[in-house]
């Protein structure tokens, strides 16, 4: 088992910027892929970005490449979300996600990542 815990979620205007944070405690952190998502009121959950546990591979949602960046610092068992210009469709509720596999992929899919975090909100406004 596995626990992750989300922070760094608030209000940040257009153009700004944002770190959200997920820390896993539980098992080892080896072998942990973590994904982050995202739901706005209203929409499906959809994947936003992902990280291999070597922290080698990467994925990003077409929506946020080239604004967020993923990136894990295993001694602390935690994965980062930097989220630079921010727009205001980025508004959501924002989740972390666990899977532990060995694979070099970085999967999509909600349903790929049995453990979740509680999430946490990020509005983007002026």
């Amino acid at each position: 088992q596995v626990q992750l815990v989300e922070s760094g979620g608030g209000l940040v205007q257009p153009g700004g910027s944002l770190r959200l944070s997920c820390a896993a405690s539980g098992r080892t952190f080896s072998y942990l892929g973590i994904g982050w998502f995202r739901q706005a009121p209203g929409n499906e959950r959809e994947f936003v970005s992902g990280i291999r546990w070597t922290g080698g591979n990467t994925n990003y949602a077409d929506s946020v490449k080239g604004r967020f960046t993923i990136s894990r610092d295993n001694a602390k068992n935690t994965v980062y979300l930097q989220m630079n210009s921010p727009k205001s469709e980025d508004t959501a509720i924002y989740y972390c996600a666990g899977r532990w596999s060995i694979s070099s992929s970085v999967p999509v899919k909600a349903d790929e990542y049995p453990y979740w975090g509680q999430g946490t909100q990020v509005t983007v406004s002026s």
